[in-house]
């Protein structure tokens, strides 16, 4: 029933700047946080960023804050990260996740997350 899209990833020199995003389908997701995490090879799934209506909460994980910024469309079933002054450890397959349930819990945990997209590759050249 859920289906998550991510679009955007691509290389980029160290310094530079890219946005990637999410489109989810299958139901309402206004009452539902999203989130942002990235996987690199050998490493653990991450979390990036969250945003959810009730507040509305953002949250971005220490090694992006500041650099990167989450937003949502009105509909609530977009989200989009831009990334700034990216750096080579940027590199990963960034994910888009929502839960199984509505929530305005906006978790860091990868294990609060049931619907996952496909991802979508970020390479960041030195």
């Amino acid at each position: 029933q859920v289906q998550l899209v991510e679009s955007g990833g691509g290389v980029v020199q160290a310094g530079g700047s890219l946005t990637v995003s999410c489109t989810a389908s299958g139901r309402a997701f206004s009452r539902y946080v999203m989130a942002w995490f990235r996987q690199a090879p050998g490493q653990e799934r991450e979390f990036v960023a969250s945003y959810s209506w009730s507040g509305p909460r953002i949250y971005y994980s220490d090694s992006v804050e500041g650099r990167f910024t989450i937003s949502r469309d009105n509909a609530g079933n977009t989200i989009s990260l831009k990334m700034n002054n990216l750096q080579p450890d940027d590199t990963a397959v960034y994910y888009c996740a929502v839960p199984l349930v509505p929530s305005s819990l906006a978790s860091q945990s990868r294990f609060e997350y049931h619907y996952w997209g496909q991802g979508t590759q970020v390479t960041v050249s030195a």
